[in-house]
């Protein structure tokens, strides 16, 4: 299955927000945004799309609070502000028109990877089904 394209990694207009850095773990590695959200148990790509569609202040405030839940690093909680302002300007910029129409989008809704999963499965099975009758009806 390909990814879409604003999750791939080669192409994805996320890559400089996601691969940027968070700051140093304890244990001397350094934490980029990508390893922070999906330590947190959230998609990074997603949190990456819904956070671009926010204001700089929405998405600043949204992202001071994801790093407040990370175990601290070389970083305090209380420089969790200043580190998502930082990393807000990473993402993408959107106009003021993107962000007012609010996702109200001509497009049809898309399934989650593991629909066309189940879809692929079914398909399978349908074509080894129709291919047993075929030999044995």
């Amino acid at each position: 299955m390909t990814l879409r394209p604003e999750y791939s990694l080669g192409h994805s207009q996320f890559n400089g927000f996601l691969f940027a850095l968070v700051g140093e773990e304890k244990s001397g590695l350094q934490l980029t945004v990508l390893s922070a959200l999906a330590r947190l148990g959230l998609d990074p790509w997603e949190e990456a799309e819904r956070l671009s569609k926010l204001s700089e202040e929405a998405a600043t405030s949204a992202l001071t609070a994801r790093l407040a839940d990370l175990p601290n690093g070389s970083w305090k909680t209380a420089d969790s502000r200043s580190i998502a302002v930082h990393l807000v300007s990473y993402l993408p910029k959107r106009s003021s028109s993107q962000r007012s129409s609010q996702g109200r989008s001509l497009e049809a809704p898309k399934a989650s990877p593991g629909v066309w999963s189940l879809l692929a499965w079914v398909a399978l099975a349908a074509t080894i089904a129709a291919s047993f009758w075929q030999q044995h009806g």
